[in-house]
């Protein structure tokens, strides 16, 4: 039996080197594409509490191992940050940062820089307490892109480092919750044409931006006839971007498009979202074109990876063995905990998603300081998790989980819903829908793509 007591004493001592090493990584700057420094620093962060290896691979994705065992069981959190918008919503300087005898500010703090501290400082309880056995091999990872492109990072250890799990523990914030599940979402664009004409005279052209008010409507109607699931919620959809081409502010549009952000509920996938959208009224009277973005941005270590922007659904049942496992780690120090879900998306669209690895999800932080002004995180929140962190593996190796029921409920949610994996060649999206490209290193392109985000 694991000494509960003697984790959470170790994890209340290791407070004020994960305070320092959050500190750290708040004072440099890491928006996608730009994560060279932070994975750097916790590289050096890893080798100095005693990984057995720490590295970068050619995506620039951190990766560290600790202990030598057969089951090999992943911590991720990725490691870049969102803008920091306008600087006069902040009360402190958001790369600077503060701390209080309770709490860290700082962007990132939340959302979640805190979740590859605690991963690592996890590994470390695991490694001083002698935890670690020939079962269990630990996985700890700082993963780039998510805020551009969640679960990209993945795809790429997945199916290029050849590295695959046997579940994940998905450190994003959850409010001191357990997660097991999100909605998907996917990025929608819808482009009408029309013709140019002097601004004088509009009746000799064919304005596209009256088209597309028309579909604005329809648009703005669908959202509330979206799909809805008692644990998942509703799918959503919000128009996020709007664009338009035109010969000069003296003349009428010739093109007019918008940017559809839409969160995907169980049983909705891209297809069924791009042929809700075909269908409106608006859409077939003008002949607009729907189709999906592609994300090709380089990493900062110059690798193209190509993706279309859709992130699935995914989610696994309460009785699922990491459920079940993470519960006991909780309840042996801290309590029943909340089983619950994120609202936001997480690397699990690919890690579960598209690849069917078991995602469960606990990291410290609240999800409503992601993306906020003024982000701050908790020192207890770092702690409770890096003891819950160094407690899983054991629990879920130790055989005793094997004690309960052999049958396990299948729950709808165990298996995907048709179309809930990668595109197929002949969808249609924002480029030609062909396969992904094979890993390729290339210079920075002079107009990255647009970014996405979680």
């Amino acid at each position: 039996m694991l000494d509960f007591a003697a984790i959470k004493k170790a994890a209340r001592a290791c407070e004020a080197d994960m305070t320092k090493f959050l500190r750290d990584l708040v004072r440099i700057p890491g928006e996608s594409c730009g994560e060279k420094e932070t994975a750097a620093r916790i590289v050096g962060e890893m080798k100095k509490v005693g990984f057995d290896e720490a590295g970068i691979d050619r995506m620039g994705n951190v990766i560290g191992y600790m202990g030598k065992g057969k089951t090999l069981i992943a911590f991720d959190g990725h490691i870049d940050t969102v803008g920091i918008g306008n600087r006069d919503n902040w009360k402190f300087d958001p790369y600077e940062g503060f701390e209080t005898e309770k709490e860290i500010g700082g962007r990132g703090t939340s959302d979640q820089l805190g979740g590859p501290v605690a991963a690592v400082y996890g590994a470390k309880i695991m490694k001083d307490l002698g935890l670690l056995n020939d079962r269990y091999r630990v996985m700890v990872t700082g993963t780039v892109q998510e805020e551009d492109c969640d679960g990209l990072c993945w795809e790429y250890i997945i199916k290029e480092e050849k590295i695959r799990p046997e579940f994940v523990v998905i450190t994003e914030p959850t409010n001191g919750n357990i997660y097991r599940g999100q909605r998907g979402r996917m990025e929608i664009r819808v482009e009408v044409k029309g013709v140019s004409c002097h601004g004088s005279a509009p009746e000799r052209g064919d304005n596209a931006i009256y088209k597309m008010g028309e579909i604005l409507a329809e648009v703005k109607a669908l959202n509330g006839k979206l799909g809805n699931d008692p644990f998942l919620g509703r799918g959503t959809l919000a128009v996020s971007q709007i664009y338009f081409s035109s010969p000069s502010r003296c003349a009428v549009a010739d093109m007019c498009a918008i940017s559809i952000d839409r969160r995907l509920t169980w049983g909705e996938t891209y297809r069924s979202a791009l042929g809700e959208i075909a269908a409106l009224p608006a859409v077939r009277k003008y002949r607009a074109k729907v189709t999906m973005y592609r994300y090709d941005r380089p990493s900062y270590t110059g690798v193209v990876y190509p993706i279309d922007c859709y992130f699935p659904t995914w989610v696994i049942p309460e009785d699922a063995k990491p459920v079940r496992a993470m519960v006991k780690a909780y309840e042996g120090m801290f309590g029943r905990p909340r089983v619950d879900k994120w609202t936001f998306s997480t690397n699990g669209v690919s890690i579960m998603g598209r690849n069917g690895i078991p995602c469960i999800g606990f990291g410290p932080g609240k999800e409503e300081q992601a993306h906020a002004p003024n982000e701050k995180t908790w020192k207890a929140d770092l702690v409770r998790c890096a003891a819950v962190y160094a407690a899983l593996p054991g629990i879920y190796t130790s055989g005793e989980l094997e004690k309960a029921p052999a049958e396990i409920s299948k729950s709808r949610r165990a298996v995907k819903p048709a179309g809930t994996g990668s595109p197929k060649k002949g969808a249609k999206t924002a480029k030609a829908a062909a396969p992904a490209k094979k890993t390729a290193v290339k210079k920075p392109a002079k107009k990255p793509a647009k970014k996405s985000g979680a």
